[in-house]
């Protein structure tokens, strides 16, 4: 997607601080940019606008309101980038755990979004990969000790070796076209049932 195709929302009270934030990313091409000023409902505001970016700035964040954006970052599954003008390693700590993608100190400067929305991007992107290849890890080993367990199952009940067990999985897998994993799991499901 093009940065002009993006939808950016940011949130902001302050209308200074918003403004600066909105002319950067103008002059920076963007050019679906949506501000939110009120933070009631904001949840709400942020599914009915459906961004592709969200950038929080917070003058001086006190712990709840903090937490509050903490909670927005987890929910939405959204790059988003917080603007701060104080912090500690604690609040960076746990925004961070929040799926926030870039935590900004001090860095209000219109010349800075675009590289801050791309930097928000490619970090939310990366940690997607990354997700979605733990996911996948842990399905594989999830599904390789199901096979495990069934061909243990099937070489017992029918004194067959492993190599055996594992073709007569596969083969059933073919022809009922499942996975080989829910074939051991049905396996695993019968041997229960007839105990």
């Amino acid at each position: 997607m093009r940065d002009a195709d993006l939808r950016v929302l940011i949130v902001d009270q302050n209308l200074m601080r918003a403004s600066i934030l909105e002319e950067g990313l103008c002059e920076a091409g963007y050019r679906d940019v949506i501000v939110v000023r009120d933070m009631q409902n904001l949840l709400r505001r942020i599914a009915d606008e459906a961004p592709d970016v969200i950038l929080i700035d917070l003058e001086n964040p006190n712990r709840d309101v903090l937490e509050q954006m903490f909670q927005v970052s987890r929910i939405v599954q959204r790059p988003v980038a917080m603007f701060v003008d104080r912090s500690d390693a604690s609040m960076i700590e746990a925004a961070i755990d929040a799926g926030v993608g870039t935590y900004v100190v001090d860095g209000l400067r219109k010349e800075r979004v675009k590289a801050i929305v791309d930097t928000t991007i490619s970090r939310f992107n990366a940690f997607n990969r990354l997700r979605d290849e733990l996911a996948s890890t842990r399905q594989q080993l999830e599904d390789r000790k199901l096979i495990d367990r069934a061909r243990g199952i099937l070489m017992k009940e029918r004194s067959c070796s492993e190599e055996e067990a594992y073709n007569l999985m596969r083969k059933a897998a073919m022809s009922e076209n499942m996975r080989i994993a829910e074939v051991a799991q049905s396996i695993i499901t019968a041997a229960r049932l007839l105990k």
